[in-house]
């Protein structure tokens, strides 16, 4: 490290020209990369996928891309409604391309109903929807909406963007930049945006190339924006106050960025690596949209911890006085902070070194209480239940609904392959047909069944593929929809008695949530366990220990497992409903995975930090509760501060008006405050004390492997007799 630092001061020019390249490179891919991304779903090798692609091939439609035209008029005036609804209609369908009229029908003696169905999937038709309302225009003597996943899709974006524009530029950006200026007191405050504008762009410019070959997610550009604003304001405190600390102590400008480099910038590395193997989780989700954001989570931290070693060391050769120089707080708070015997930090320290069990034992029960309610924890494929109500689409599902039923507008679509052509006529199709018919109409989720064999919407030109619809009474993504899937899979298919070389697959609605969820935590606890094992390895290199890794591990479930327990009494129990949060029975299935993912890699980040320098202090001392007083004085504020930061940046999302957003950012920012409080400010210190010198404890034998020295445990000032197993 002291080579490579002194290396990039030598060649500082250079290493400015080589970023200035990158960064106008990465700016001239960056200008494409909105048209690369996609905000397309699919769910590969589920019973849902094969649905869908029998109808886009056989049936020239889509069951989630279609547009549903909702008209509603005086009681009495639905049958001459039709003929306009009809006229109607077709002019919007001539505006989608691919697409076609399926049905114009009376749902009650008020309201006409037309569905539109194409082979588009919802990212794309949604382009459309500005398109269908015009062609459609009015209808005198009353009301039209139109509906259907892809327009209220479209409805739905623009109040995204307002949420997260709100979220970010009005309550993250602020409350980041107060923090910032508290922290660093100076303008030194601008290196982690300067930080930033490095590294997102470049990360951007990365996910640019992938997304010429692979599908990736639009909503990728927000969480590299989001991780690579916390990354940069971790790295840049850690080393700016580092590189403060070695000038102090009277080292010349250059030796003090190499001393700083060995040790911050080491930690940084680990870090770095720690939190690329937490976001990298989700690379390997078997759904595709997972995916998108497994790369951005990887890429971001790397090209991060390439910067730290390279741009930020010349950063503070050029700029790290200059700015330090313009003050923005008073000269005596800085030096009341920095007081080593009154700051706020070394009293604390001192305080849990007091009474370690104490605090190890309280903090342990609370973060146990918070995370129990998890066992009431119910997921969800998501709800339009949990989306603003004013909605033009929503409007128009809500008619449909009152009339129909919760399940209306996402319905459950079963196919048939019979295998040959004509197979639909053959008798024992038929029968098993009326069976299953008879049984879906007893079932008491069912509220409407739509199927003429006689019509090309519901049987196929070769008359090989049949579909049918059935309307829920529930929407499709609360738990009594989901049952119903369960009961047609499990029960209600094999009932019908169908012939051995008929296929029956249901998609749609309620049966693509089930797959979604099933392919979600089929495959998320083993990589959860690759992620703990893959982290637990680079942090025993990093710490030369066994027991630390271990430790740190489990305290970052409990605070997960503790935002997963909030989640569940804010918008389950509706603790939340006085803070403006949206009560929900379900937690979208979605957040688990990514609260999992960011927190985890987070964490460990501000794990790394602190146990480095208490690691540092120990190889100086060998004194175990020495180290651990003075890590935790000298890095518990930078860790706080980062903290902090991120958790305005998450709770920007709960400001929001979807109850996803909501949830999702609740769940983060809850994480990280538990994180950067409870665990690492009291329970980690009093745990370390509490293990006494086993928390360096490293066997020779995995030293050898690790090809690090093993570290005695006995103090340098005088022989210390075997360690005992209580440390102290």
């Amino acid at each position: 490290m002291e080579r490579w630092t002194r290396s990039m001061i030598r060649y500082r020019w250079a290493v400015v020209g080589i970023w200035a390249v990158v960064f106008l490179a990465s700016l001239m891919a960056m200008s494409g990369l909105s048209d690369l991304l996609t905000n397309r779903f699919s769910l590969p090798g589920t019973d849902s996928a094969r649905t869908e692609k029998i109808l886009e091939e056989h049936f020239g439609q889509r069951s989630d891309g279609s547009f549903t035209i909702v008209v509603r008029g005086q009681p009495g005036s639905a049958e001459a409604l039709a003929s306009e609804v009809d006229q109607a209609a077709l002019k919007a369908s001539d505006v989608v391309p691919g697409s076609e009229v399926a049905s114009v029908q009376p749902v009650s003696d008020s309201v006409v109903s037309a569905l539109i169905v194409s082979t588009l999937e919802p990212a794309d038709a949604k382009g459309y929807t500005d398109d269908v309302r015009e062609a459609i225009g009015e209808i005198p003597g009353a009301e039209v909406y139109v509906s259907g996943q892809a327009a209220i899709e479209h409805d739905l974006d623009p109040v995204f963007e307002r949420d997260l524009q709100v979220g970010e530029f009005f309550i993250a950006v602020p409350i980041a930049l107060l923090i910032l200026v508290f922290v660093f007191g100076t303008l030194a405050f601008l290196l982690p945006f300067i930080f930033t504008a490095a590294t997102i762009p470049t990360t951007l410019g990365i996910i640019w190339i992938f997304a010429n070959f692979m599908e990736l997610t639009s909503y990728l550009t927000n969480l590299v924006m989001l991780i690579g604003l916390g990354i940069a304001i971790d790295y840049s405190l850690l080393i700016v106050y580092r590189y403060r600390e070695e000038l102090a102590s009277g080292k010349s400008k250059e030796d003090a960025i190499v001393r700083t480099m060995e040790t911050a910038g080491r930690a940084v590395v680990f870090s770095g690596t720690a939190v690329g193997i937490g976001l990298a989780l989700m690379l390997f989700m078997p759904l595709p949209f997972m995916r998108g954001f497994g790369i951005g989570g990887l890429a971001i931290p790397l090209v991060s911890i390439v910067c730290a070693l390279t741009l930020l060391p010349v950063l503070l050769y050029f700029l790290a006085a200059r700015l330090d120089r313009v003050r923005l707080i008073p000269k005596r708070i800085v030096e009341r902070r920095q007081d080593q015997e009154s700051n706020f930090w070394i009293r604390l320290s001192r305080t849990i070194m007091r009474r370690p069990l104490v605090f190890a034992a309280t903090t342990t029960t609370l973060l146990v209480l918070l995370a129990l309610p998890v066992l009431g924890l119910e997921l969800g494929p998501g709800s339009n239940q949990g989306i603003p109500q004013d909605l033009e689409g929503v409007q128009g599902l809500n008619i449909i609904t009152e009339e129909v039923g919760d399940g209306a507008l996402a319905p459950t679509t079963i196919v048939l392959d019979t295998g040959r052509p004509g197979g639909v006529d053959d008798p024992d199709v038929e029968a098993s047909l009326a069976r299953l018919q008879a049984d879906l109409r007893s079932d008491p989720e069912v509220a409407e069944i739509r199927l003429d064999p006689a019509s090309v919407q519901y049987v196929d030109t070769t008359r090989q593929y049949l579909q049918m619809q059935v309307v829920g009474k529930s929407e499709y993504g609360v738990p009594a929809a989901l049952d119903f899937v369960d009961r047609l899979r499990d029960d209600i298919v094999p009932a019908a008695g169908f012939p051995h070389d008929v296929a029956v697959y249901a998609g749609g609605g309620p049966p693509g949530g089930v797959d979604f969820l099933d392919l979600t935590y089929g495959a998320f606890p083993w990589l959860v366990l690759a992620v703990l094992l893959l982290t637990y390895i680079v942090l025993v290199r990093a710490f030369r220990s066994v027991l630390i890794p271990l430790k740190a591990i489990v305290l970052n479930l409990l605070s997960i497992g503790a935002a997963y327990g909030l989640l569940v009494v804010f918008f389950k129990w509706g603790a939340g409903d006085a803070l403006g949060l949206i009560s929900f029975d379900q937690i979208e299935g979605w957040i688990p995975v990514f609260v999992f993912a960011m927190v985890f890699g987070l964490s460990m980040d501000y794990e790394v930090f602190l146990v480095s320098r208490m690691r540092e202090e120990w190889d100086e001392t060998h004194d175990n509760e020495q180290a651990v007083s003075l890590g935790l004085a000298k890095t518990g504020r930078i860790v706080t501060a980062a903290g902090l930061i991120m958790f305005a940046a998450f709770m920007g999302f709960v400001a929001g008006s979807v109850v996803g957003l909501q949830q999702f950012g609740f769940g983060l920012a809850m994480a990280i405050l538990i994180d950067v409080t409870i665990v690492r400010a009291l329970l980690v210190p009093s745990a370390m004390v509490l293990f006494g010198r086993w928390n360096w404890w490293l066997p020779d034998g995995l030293a050898k492997v690790f090809r690090v020295k093993p570290s005695p445990l006995q103090p340098k000032s005088r022989a210390a007799p075997a360690p005992s197993p209580s440390g102290r």
